[in-house]
């Protein structure tokens, strides 16, 4: 033992940073998933137009996009009038496809090369996708947002919120 009372050189006894000094602890749910590119989150969404979002989740990067599409399908309004639903060829599935005709809409997905028997689909509509991989890029120039320094889900998509914001004014 020292001899002015600690264990170590240079450290007195029950010297620590103070408790205010170290933050608080945060928990809640924190989707993030391993993945090819590291830990990362997966935004899914139910966009109007290349402008206006519907709805959106999140889901670790290691997660399957069909689920949690559907989770998301099944949570926006029925539609009586018949409109498309233009889908990214990670949502063709036969579940996702199924609830999106029960819901009122018609969906517009190529099927994946190694279907069996792939179904048409309207090419004209389709093109217009880039309409929502283009919103995904405007809100992506938020450094916050396609970096995901957030920790919490909560906060995460509160800034997402705001990119879309500050996206539909400018």
């Amino acid at each position: 033992m020292h001899p002015h009372g600690s264990d170590m050189f240079g450290q007195h006894k029950c010297q620590s940073a103070p408790a205010w000094d170290r933050g608080f602890k945060k928990s809640g749910p924190q989707n993030i998933g391993r993945s090819k590119g590291g830990l990362t989150t997966k935004i899914h969404m139910v966009t109007a137009s290349d402008r206006a979002a519907v709805s959106f989740s999140l889901s670790p990067g290691n997660a399957a996009d069909a689920p949690e599409g559907r989770k998301l399908l099944s949570s926006t309004p029925q539609n009586a009038a018949r409109r498309h639903i233009i889908m990214d060829r990670a949502y063709e599935g036969n579940e996702t496809r199924a609830l999106a005709i029960e819901l009122g809409l018609s969906p517009v997905v190529p099927p994946k090369q190694n279907r069996k028997t792939p179904w048409d689909y309207d090419k004209k509509i389709y093109k217009k996708r880039n309409e929502i991989e283009r919103f995904f890029l405007r809100i992506k120039r938020f450094r916050r947002v396609f970096t995901r320094y957030d920790k919490l889900d909560q906060v995460f998509e509160g800034f997402i919120l705001f990119a879309m914001i500050i996206d539909s004014i400018v």
